[in-house]
């Protein structure tokens, strides 16, 4: 769906494509440049995308990638049932908070205060994102991401409260 709507707007070249996911997304995912050629070349295959080759003066050819009716259609599929979605969340921290006992208090906060700087170094990374001026769903994805941060932020706060109060150092 992402390299989908990237090409919704305009054509782009591969390059332009990592380009944007680099520097302008990569704080919301994580995909790798020959993951992305990868995902073309199928997207490609499936008649979802179509691939030219341009040339301009000495420069070596580039491909360049154009978004189909088919691929269109496919995107706005995948949009509508994206947006639609509950995707529960797993926390593999979890698995530390059930064992929590097995430390003692001291050890215990120690780790989630580590925890807890570490969240509040993620908040200010994404305060630090541009604002995004063409459309609005970068900032509101950023802004989620903001959200859910906050709340870990807070529930940290309070489990670490509840140690105190149920184990006083």
């Amino acid at each position: 769906m992402l390299l989908l709507g990237m090409l919704i707007a305009h054509s782009r070249h591969g390059y332009q494509i990592n380009e944007i996911i680099e520097h302008n997304l990569g704080y919301l995912i994580d995909i790798k440049k020959s993951t992305a050629y990868t995902i073309l070349d199928r997207l490609s295959e499936a008649g979802f995308v179509s691939m030219t080759t341009e040339q301009e003066g000495n420069r070596p050819p580039r491909k360049v990638y154009s978004i189909t009716p088919s691929g269109e259609r496919q995107f706005y599929q995948l949009l509508r049932e994206n947006l639609e979605m509950l995707d529960l969340q797993y926390f593999e921290e979890d698995i530390g908070m059930m064992f929590i006992d097995h430390l003692s208090t001291e050890d215990a906060k120690e780790a989630l205060l580590h925890k807890l700087q570490k969240v509040d170094q993620q908040i200010e990374n994404y305060k630090q994102v541009p604002h995004h001026e063409i459309g609005v769903g970068v900032n509101i994805a950023v802004n989620h991401h903001l959200h859910l941060l906050h709340a870990e932020k807070e529930w940290l706060k309070q489990v670490i409260g509840e140690l105190s109060r149920h184990n006083p150092i």
